[in-house]
């Protein structure tokens, strides 16, 4: 069943039931959030889908209302991953654009979605489910990578290095020695991935806007259906906690750390002065004016966005520490932050594995 598109309101709002006066298109623009969290889509219609199972199973929703949203969300999420979806003036995030196209598919029905639910339980679902996504794609690169050190140290175990200290030459180790070095690093930050995916993965829908929910919904049917451990047991937790965002940003900010330790090394080494080792032309580039100069430019990059990735951690911690409990809109400022990061850590885990199973080693051993 498809409605008349033209018909439905285009400028319903979730919060606007009070309120008769227009927003200031200002302020319009400057609360909402779609044109990032947009990425969220696939998430919110899943999390939907259980949240109208769970109405259902307490007689909220009839099974055909049921199956009549669980089918209007499938076409949503269609419009979404083929292209068509149409983000309108009204839609201040993703939660709402996508509440808003379901009632114009299947019609008034679409509006007990929201019964007893709000976007503070929402987001917080939502965004749990997205990272939780993340990191096991951020350990699958992690493993890849790792496995690129070994497989490297296995290859070249038979060259000499000189070890240093205070940036001077110290002991001869072995080049397969010094490359494991950082796989043991990698290894630990994989490690307290897994750790975090861990801890945030429970459930905080059901929560509410901060009290929990009236209708006495079946959470831990909701959470075995969406993949969470649990459920998260305080509500006011529930929709204000985002430490486990912080966490994320601190995990990547260490694995960051490493990465631009190793690139600092290797830029060094692959200087003339140095003449340790080469990298591939792919991850170079050259110069206008001095055609001779090979610049180790990606390694570069990699260690300039560490800074990135620890400026990310730092800036959300400050918007963090000051509010009082509850939600509060500052907390929409954690999505590009976080957004961010995941994306950083996703191309550069990939980059350093590619640089160090190309790259060639050159250096023969003198010992002074």
């Amino acid at each position: 069943m498809t409605h008349n598109e033209d018909s439905a309101p285009q400028t319903t709002r979730l919060w606007g039931g009070r309120f008769s006066a227009k927003s200031d298109p200002i302020m319009d623009e400057f609360n909402k959030s779609i044109h990032y969290d947009r990425r969220l889509f696939k998430v919110d219609i899943v999390g939907s889908q259980a949240y109208a199972r769970a109405l259902k199973c307490k007689g909220i929703l009839s099974e055909e209302e049921e199956a009549t949203i669980i089918n209007g969300l499938d076409q949503v999420r269609a419009e979404w991953e083929n292209g068509t979806f149409k983000i309108m003036p009204a839609d201040e995030d993703i939660h709402s654009a996508n509440e808003r196209r379901l009632s114009e598919i299947i019609g008034p029905t679409g509006g007990k979605l929201h019964t007893g639910r709000s976007r503070n339980d929402q987001v917080a679902t939502d965004t749990r489910l997205w990272l939780r996504e993340q990191c096991e794609k951020l350990e699958a690169d992690m493993r890849k990578m790792i496995d690129l050190f070994v497989q490297r140290a296995e290859d070249d175990s038979d060259i000499i290095f000189p070890g240093y200290t205070h940036l001077q030459r110290a002991q001869p180790i072995r080049w397969s020695h010094w490359l494991l070095n950082y796989a043991w690093r990698f290894k630990a930050d994989a490690e307290r991935l897994t750790q975090l995916k861990e801890r945030f993965n429970l459930l905080p829908l059901g929560s509410g806007a901060l009290a929990g929910n009236p209708f006495e919904l079946d959470r831990l049917a909701m959470a075995k259906e969406l993949g969470f451990a649990g459920v998260i047991q305080n509500s006011l937790v529930g929709v204000s906690d985002r430490d486990f965002i912080i966490e994320f940003l601190f995990w990547a900010s260490m694995t960051m750390l490493h990465v631009s330790q190793i690139s600092e090394d290797l830029i060094l080494w692959s200087t003339a002065e140095f003449g340790f080792v080469q990298l591939h032309e792919c991850y170079t580039t050259g110069s206008s004016l001095m055609p001779q100069k090979k610049n180790p430019d990606s390694l570069e990059l990699l260690r300039g966005k560490s800074g990135r990735v620890f400026g990310k951690l730092a800036g959300f911690m400050m918007t963090v520490k000051g509010l009082p409990s509850s939600y509060n809109k500052d907390m929409q400022e954690d999505k590009e932050p976080l957004f961010d990061a995941a994306d950083t850590l996703d191309s550069c885990i990939s980059l350093m594995g590619s640089i160090i199973h190309t790259l060639t080693v050159i250096f023969y051993f003198f010992f002074y």
